[in-house]
């Protein structure tokens, strides 16, 4: 069973960094906020003033999907990586990501967050999903069980080579829609809106197994 690995740095040199291609679950914690754009989205998605004003950097992944918010104290970023072969290992690239939301949903259940759900359809987009990952429903994001209205609270976006999948995970300890609001302009019309798209997670997460499962 692999060991939890923790590293810290800018948000920039975490998505740059090559990990192991080998079982692992990765703490990843950067030492200031920033907007992390999805492979293809826009730069113009970005408010670059206000960003620059507020001491946010904004960098780039190479996973695709809207912008995702990382914060030091924030947020709880987690990269799993699983090499191809390994019995994890699904070809599905939808069908891949389940199996991360049931971990996930077994972590929360252990801080006490029991009722949660799996999202195992297809990709659900609405208006603002092209912008920020937490608006649209993706597969093996978890949300809360029952509850059609997005509220997501793990977002997941996937990475493939020839050689291995990174699965880049993010859940919020706290969820600021109006920030979102103002770094993604196209936000803006509807801000109390924003403010509904994430389920916040308790604090005792930070203190969670995060190894993997012993199902695994």
């Amino acid at each position: 069973m692999p060991l939890l690995h923790k590293r810290e740095g800018t948000a920039e040199e975490l998505h740059h960094t090559v990990l192991p291609v080998e079982r692992g679950v990765w703490l990843l914690t950067p030492t200031r906020p920033a907007i992390v754009l999805g492979s293809s989205q826009k730069e113009e998605d970005i408010d670059h003033a206000f960003c620059a004003a507020n001491g946010i950097d904004v960098v780039r992944r190479r996973s695709g999907g809207g912008a995702v918010y990382v914060h030091p104290t924030e947020s709880l970023w987690i990269d799993i990586v699983l090499p191809r072969g390994d019995a994890l290992w699904n070809d599905d690239i939808g069908k891949s990501m389940w199996w991360i939301g049931e971990w996930w949903a077994s972590l929360l259940a252990g801080v006490g967050v029991a009722s949660t759900e799996v999202h195992r359809g297809a990709f659900e987009r609405n208006e603002w999903s092209d912008l920020v990952c937490f608006a649209g429903r993706g597969s093996g994001e978890v949300f809360p069980n029952g509850q059609k209205a997005q509220r997501k609270i793990v977002g997941i976006s996937q990475r493939r080579t020839r050689d291995y999948a990174r699965f880049q995970c993010i859940a919020y300890f706290h969820w600021d829609g109006a920030l979102h609001a103002s770094m993604l302009p196209g936000l803006q019309n509807d801000a109390s809106r924003i403010a509904e798209l994430a389920s916040p997670v308790p604090e005792s997460l930070r203190a969670a197994n995060l190894a993997f499962p012993s199902i695994v």
